[in-house]
């Protein structure tokens, strides 16, 4: 029973850490709309002025550098290949103290970004300002775009599970790395479909629209829109990749496999590079 319990916290666990990366998207569009909503008011309240000194300008910056970093970290997986940190934990079995610095680097990640979502959200509830919906179709490309970006932003956030959630949760319960199963992937997977579906894809596109309302308007675009803008297709040119990649493993799977035996060029296909 203790086994069942400490394998369900475990689970839950990872789902809920991985979740904070579409999360942070979700909390830029926010603080995006939320100091759109603010400029737009000739005097704020006071009890607003600290949240424009701080929730955003502060937080905003340290959410745009953890989430360039892991994009950046995602496309480079998708273009070179590479395997994940805790897939080649589990396969060498090496001792974790080899890994320490990374862990260390992931345990900063997590915390720094836990911390910013939780402040973020506050903030923006304290601030009043009501989410702003921008589920409308407007055209075929852009409903392409919107899903290649949430392939793209999914594909981030297992990368995010794969280098930074998992090994801190194995550390922290289990004190090795375990290798990945299909339960995990399945209950990070539906729990960001849900997401998405309540509020990321009504919401994510403020990254898009803030500047052209800002121009429209003869507002000054600042840096933090154009960084929020070059994420949003940063996530859109890290889903065209997965799903080239996606396509040229299936045509290696189709190409290799012969009917009368299994070629062995099959078994060279990793499933890990997609």
């Amino acid at each position: 029973m203790a086994a069942i319990l400490r394998e369900a916290f475990y689970i839950m666990t990872l789902t809920l850490l991985s979740l904070l990366l579409p999360l942070s998207f979700l909390l830029l569009a926010r603080l995006s709309a939320t100091q759109y909503v603010m400029a737009l008011i000739p005097s704020p309240p006071p009890q607003a002025s600290l949240l424009i000194s701080f929730f955003l300008q502060t937080n905003p910056s340290v959410l745009h550098a953890i989430l360039s970093v892991v994009s950046m970290a995602t496309l480079l997986h998708g273009l070179l290949g590479g395997t994940s940190l805790s897939s080649q934990s589990a396969r060498d079995n090496t001792s974790i103290l080899i890994l320490k610095p990374r862990l260390h680097l992931a345990w900063i990640l997590l915390c720094t970004l836990q911390i910013c979502v939780g402040l973020g959200v506050e903030g923006v509830v304290a601030s009043g300002v009501l989410p702003v919906d921008y589920d409308e179709e407007t055209g075929i490309l852009a409903s392409l775009c919107r899903i290649v970006f949430f392939i793209g932003l999914h594909e981030s956030m297992l990368h995010w599970f794969r280098i930074v959630v998992k090994p801190v949760a194995d550390d922290t319960i289990f004190g090795f790395f375990k290798e990945e199963r299909l339960v995990e992937k399945v209950a990070v997977g539906l729990s960001f479909g849900y997401l998405w579906w309540w509020r990321l894809r009504g919401e994510v596109g403020v990254l898009v629209h803030i500047v052209q309302f800002k121009k429209q308007l003869s507002k000054g675009v600042g840096v933090a829109d154009i960084v929020s803008w070059w994420l949003y297709y940063l996530t859109v040119i890290i889903g065209m990749v997965r799903i080239v990649n996606g396509f040229i493993w299936a045509g290696k799977v189709l190409l290799c496999r012969k009917p009368e035996d299994q070629d062995p060029c099959v078994s060279h296909v990793d499933i890990d590079n997609v």
